[in-house]
């Protein structure tokens, strides 16, 4: 009987340590299972945040852009005017908005341009209007239309294009030898100007 009850016991035992085992393994699968899940969630993570960043890094670079052709279009002249590409460009854009087109002639290394430049940015009147009521062009070639050189090629030069594509060759500063040129000291006389070219055509008939 006490032999009987010895083998019991160590089949019972057995039995225990049997479970016991399948217990741990149990939770080892289940240390191990978690383990994953928290490797893969780390994982999709950075996965997220890579993206994320990416995303970021391209918006900048779209806006990087975006401002340096803005400032390369302003060539100086106010960054914050929407200026116009070339001079098709400011005649669709004139089209659309029924503003009238102000074209700057002018070049980089003349003295004379880069005067009137530095007055034409400081004049906080001047940057209202270009900003609101014009569509702004300037330009260091000259364009394709000769109705842009009424009294011949010379820089600075200013005219102004009517919405109904008309020069304003009305409008001039005030030098007879070259009616649409203007210096640093002729800034409010550019100022009324603009103001009359603001004025359509068929709104003074």
């Amino acid at each position: 009987m006490i032999y009987l009850l010895d083998k019991f016991d160590r089949k019972e035992n057995l039995k225990i340590e049997s479970a016991h085992r399948s217990v741990r393994a149990d939770a080892c699968c289940f240390i191990l299972t978690s383990s994953s899940l928290k490797g893969q969630g780390t994982m999709l993570r950075w996965v997220l945040l890579a993206l994320l960043i990416g995303l970021c890094a391209s918006a900048g670079e779209q806006k990087a852009k975006k401002k340096v052709k803005s400032q390369s279009l302003s060539r100086g002249w106010g960054g914050g005017i929407n200026w116009a590409q070339n001079y098709e460009d400011g005649l669709a854009k004139m089209a659309k908005s029924q503003k009238p087109l102000m074209v700057i002639h002018h070049k980089d290394n003349c003295p004379h341009s880069k005067d009137l430049k530095k007055a034409f940015v400081a004049d906080k009147t001047i940057q209202k209007m270009a900003k609101e009521d014009f569509i702004m062009l300037n330009v260091v070639e000259e364009t394709s239309d000769k109705n842009l050189a009424p009294d011949g090629y010379y820089v600075p030069r200013i005219l102004f294009v009517d919405p109904t594509l008309t020069v304003r060759t009305d409008i001039t500063g005030k030098y007879s030898n070259h009616l649409y040129t203007y210096t640093a000291s002729d800034i409010q006389g550019l100022a009324d100007n603009m103001k009359k070219a603001k004025v359509p055509l068929h709104s003074e008939l």
